[in-house]
């Protein structure tokens, strides 16, 4: 499927579902990729404007929000072309870009989590040590671990498909996720096995070590006072609940791309806009709205811009 600059193109399947109401659907993404950047900026700005949230707990909400608006961005552009396109079509080389980019960002997102449960585990088990382990310069090296071990990681995939033979060139669902796979003629041993080492590395690995820290949380808030049992849950209830939704979504795409079960192409959808919409919706709400010092910024922000409105 090559055009005179010899460039193979993909066609997009999910999109047939959406081309009836086009223009709608065009609303409401183009409406959720604002919402997702107001929100999740709104956040990132109060973290870096106030001083007193200049602590490692805050520095890693904030690096996850930027995380979600590099996601969403690398997503949404092109997403909003294709509704308003008669035929929805990538380049295979910018398919396997944005494949690359929606990977290592996922992947740093399971790092993030394990990095604040890092964080949540020295201040609630180790208090006295604290200051001493999470020194700036450490909180600096696990940001950047969390982001360049993913690409790295995620660089390699591109390199071992780029070239491979394509059979079929209509994907199925709306963005170049793990589904990818599913164009080639054959199948290679190498990329499977570098695949699950990868996936074991950026999901299993971060897992377990996040159930870990928890586990000894749980312990010593158990034997603490009903106080030390209530900041806790404030600020690690968010932790796990954003976990758990992504790791339910991260399921999900996995999975896809490794049975071979063709699933109804109106739940690719809607699990494809979960990943897109309500997922990096999901983050600002649960750290603006369910951490105190948070809520209460937000609400005075708020109150400010109502009186400046009136």
């Amino acid at each position: 499927m090559d055009n005179e600059l010899n460039v193979t193109y993909i066609t997009f399947d999910g999109h047939v579902e959406v081309q009836k109401y086009r223009y709608l659907y065009f609303v409401i993404m183009f409406t959720a990729y604002i919402l997702i950047i107001c929100s999740n900026s709104t956040i990132v700005g109060i973290i870096v404007i106030n001083k007193a949230l200049h602590e490692p707990m805050y520095v890693f909400i904030a690096a996850l929000l930027i995380n979600s608006l590099l996601y969403s961005t690398a997503i949404y552009p092109k997403l909003l072309i294709d509704f308003l396109s008669e035929k929805q079509i990538i380049s295979y080389s910018a398919c396997l870009f944005q494949w690359f980019i929606y990977y290592t960002l996922g992947g740093s997102e399971f790092f993030l989590l394990s990095v604040m449960a890092y964080d949540r585990y020295v201040s609630i088990c180790k208090p006295l040590q604290y200051p001493t382990i999470m020194r700036k310069t450490t909180v600096n090296i696990l940001l950047i671990f969390a982001w360049m071990l993913p690409a790295c990681q995620f660089s390699v995939g591109p390199f071992l498909i780029a070239n491979k033979k394509l059979c079929y060139f209509i994907l199925k669902g709306i963005i170049c996720n793990s589904t990818i796979q599913k164009l080639h003629c054959v199948r290679s041993t190498v990329q499977n096995i570098y695949g699950l080492i990868v996936f074991v590395i950026s999901v299993p690995l971060p897992l377990l070590f996040i159930l870990f820290t928890y586990t000894r949380i749980l312990i010593i808030i158990y034997r603490s006072s009903r106080e030390v049992r209530r900041k806790a849950a404030q600020t690690c209830l968010p932790h796990l609940l954003v976990l758990i939704n992504f790791s339910c979504l991260s399921t999900y795409d996995v999975l896809l791309a490794r049975l071979e079960t063709d699933f109804p192409k109106t739940v690719h959808l809607i699990m494809s806009l979960q990943l897109v919409i309500y997922h990096p919706l999901f983050n600002p709400i649960m750290y603006g709205l369910k951490m105190k010092e948070m809520y209460k910024l937000l609400k005075r922000l708020f109150f400010k811009f109502v009186s400046v409105v009136k």
